[in-house]
C-alpha cells in the first residue's frame, strides 16, 4: 500500500512540475517512424543514426531536465525570506505525538540550521514538566541536511561540466557520467533517509547535551536527527545502576533509537534506559527534495536503459 501511495505522489508530483517548467520528452527518430529490427547492413547503419542521434541530442536533453530538477532541490535548502533576499527563512516546527504527551517542541529551523528550541519534557519524579531551551549563543547544525545539499551541488557540478556543446563519443561516456551523478544523488537520499547510528557515550558526550538552557540534569539526553521527511526529538529517560545491579551489565552498540533496556557506562557510572518518547514534525520541504531525488534518479536510469538497448543490438550474434 505504502509503495502505491509513494509511485502516486511521485508521479503527481512530476506531472505538475514539469507542466509547469514545460519540459517536454524528447522523441527520437524510431518513435517519429524509424525501425530498429533489422539486423543487416542497413539495419546497423540506421542503429548506428539512431545512436549518434541519442548522444548528440537526447543526452543532453536529459542532462538539462535534471539540471533543472536539481535546481529545484537545492533551492528548497535555502529557501530566502521574502522581502529580504540573502536572509534565509524561518520555520517553526511543533513536534508531537498523537498516542503520548511526555514531550512536546518547537524547534525553529533555518536552512540546514535549528537556531531555536523551546521543549518541555514530563517526567516521572516531578509534576510539573521541565523545560528547555537552546542557548542564546547556540545554533545546532544539522549535518544530514547540510550533506544532501552538499551531493546535490556535487550532482549539478558534474552535470554542468558536459554543456550543449560538448560531443558525447560512446554511451560508455554516458554511463560513466550517469553512474556519479547517480552516486551523489543516492548518497544525498541515504543522509536523509538513514540517520546516524551512536552509542548512548556518544549521544552523551556529544555537543547538542551543552546546547541547552538551563543545563539537562544527568538523567535526561536528547537526540535531534532528520528521518525521511522528519524532524525528530528523541529524549531518553535513565537510572544509575547501583554497584550491586550490574552483574548482568551488558553495554548497547550503536543505534539510530535505543530501547528501554539499554545499558551504557559513562565515566564511572553505569547507566539503564528507562523510558524512550520520540517526537516528530513533516518538513515539507524535505518531502519534496525527496521526491525530486527520485525522478532524477528514474530519468538516470532511463537514459542508461536506452544505452544498453543499443548495447544489446551491436552484441547480437544470430547462430
Amino acid at each position: 500500500m505504502h509503495y502505491f501511495i509513494l509511485r502516486n505522489a511521485i508521479a503527481l508530483n512530476f506531472s505538475v512540475w514539469t507542466h509547469k517548467h514545460k519540459l517536454e520528452r524528447i522523441r527520437s527518430p524510431w518513435e517519429r517512424g524509424g525501425t530498429f529490427s533489422s539486423r543487416d547492413g542497413a539495419g546497423r547503419l540506421c542503429c548506428d543514426t539512431q545512436f549518434n542521434w541519442l548522444l548528440k541530442e537526447e543526452v543532453h536533453a536529459v542532462l538539462k531536465q535534471l539540471q533543472d530538477i536539481l535546481k529545484e532541490a537545492a533551492r528548497r535548502f535555502s529557501v530566502a525570506t521574502p522581502g529580504f533576499e540573502g536572509q534565509l527563512k524561518q520555520e517553526n516546527f511543533i513536534l508531537g505525538s498523537s498516542t503520548m504527551d511526555q514531550v512536546k517542541g518547537v524547534l525553529t529551523m533555518q536552512g540546514e540550521a535549528l537556531t531555536q528550541a523551546d521543549i518541555n519534557i514530563k517526567v516521572a519524579k516531578s509534576n510539573q514538566p521541565l523545560h528547555f531551551a537552546f542557548r542564546d549563543d547556540k545554533q545546532w547544525k544539522l549535518q544530514q541536511v547540510q550533506d544532501a545539499r552538499n551531493h546535490v551541488t556535487q550532482a549539478l557540478q558534474l552535470l554542468s561540466s558536459r554543456d550543449e556543446s560538448y560531443h558525447f563519443k560512446t554511451g560508455a561516456e554516458v554511463n560513466k557520467l550517469m553512474d556519479a551523478v547517480m552516486l551523489q544523488l543516492i548518497r544525498a537520499r541515504n543522509r536523509l533517509t538513514t540517520p546516524a547510528t551512536m552509542t548512548l557515550p556518544e549521544l552523551a558526550s556529544s555537543g547538542l547535551m551543552k546546547m541547552f538552557n538551563p543545563a539537562l540534569p544527568g538523567d535526561l539526553m536528547l537526540n535531534l536527527y532528520i528521518n525521511l521527511s522528519k524532524l525528530c526529538l528523541t529524549v531518553y529517560q535513565l537510572h544509575v545502576l547501583q554497584p550491586n545491579t550490574t552483574k548482568n551489565f551488558k553495554p548497547a552498540g550503536g543505534s539510530v533509537l535505543h530501547n528501554p533496556g539499554a545499558m551504557f557506562e559513562l565515566g564511572s557510572s553505569k547507566f539503564e534506559v528507562s523510558h524512550v518518547h520520540t517526537v516528530e514534525c513533516v518538513v515539507p520541504w524535505l518531502n519534496d527534495t525527496l521526491v525530486f531525488f527520485t525522478i532524477s534518479l528514474q530519468l538516470c536510469q532511463q537514459l542508461k536503459d536506452k544505452i544498453s538497448v543499443f548495447s544489446s543490438f551491436w552484441n547480437y550474434r544470430p547462430f
